[in-house]
């Protein structure tokens, strides 16, 4: 088993995509679902694609949390489209989560994983995805019942796709380069998240 995952990590293409142009020209218009932002760059992007959009709830020192959480927002408003965005090393802290939603499979769930190989957060240390953990591969594994991998430009439209007109449970890996996410002053208060994201989820 160690000689096959040696082989598989010497196969991996280098990213070549820069997530400050990739994650927006996959997601398009965050307003379009119900959004649940892990932590760090996840949530800086989607605040900075949607300048604080009621129905974009970031997360803040959860790491780990953001699956789960699209999970039971996808299971409450079945109606309603559900993407979660979490990145490489907050979804390793938390990898049953997979396996939970793929038992659930909910059909208006859509979650995209942002690997940059490193964990951005405390130090820029490669996470396990760069040292060769493939994530997509974990996902089929966990039975989600679409993955799809996007390594390069040419790769984005089936990943546009998905999200709009998949019709059901989705994991998409979009491996990126090493580098920051768009920045922008969030505002943390939890009671002000809270409030709008409830006025966003019920349309009042």
């Amino acid at each position: 088993m160690a000689k096959l995952n040696r082989i598989q990590m010497s196969t991996l293409p280098a990213p070549v995509l820069d997530r400050r142009q990739a994650v927006p020209a996959l997601i398009e218009r965050p307003q379009d679902f119900l959004v649940v932002g892990g932590l760090a760059g996840a949530a800086q992007e989607l605040t900075a694609m949607t300048a604080d959009a009621p129905s974009v709830f970031g997360l803040a020192g959860a790491m780990g949390a953001a699956p789960m959480m699209g999970l039971g927002l996808a299971l409450a408003q079945p109606k309603r489209r559900v993407l979660v965005v979490t990145g490489d090393g907050e979804l390793l802290m938390n990898l049953g989560a997979l396996a939970a939603i793929a038992v659930q499979n909910p059909p208006n769930l859509a979650i995209i994983c942002v690997d940059n190989g490193h964990y951005g957060e405390t130090g820029n240390q490669d996470s396990h995805t760069g040292l060769g953990v493939a994530l997509d591969v974990i996902a089929r594994g966990a039975g989600i019942p679409v993955v799809h991998t996007i390594n390069t430009e040419a790769e984005m439209d089936e990943g546009r796709r998905l999200l709009r007109e998949g019709g059901g449970l989705c994991f998409i890996l979009l491996r990126v380069t090493e580098g920051p996410p768009l920045k922008i002053k969030r505002n943390l208060q939890p009671h002000v998240a809270r409030d709008r994201f409830r006025a966003a989820l019920l349309g009042g």
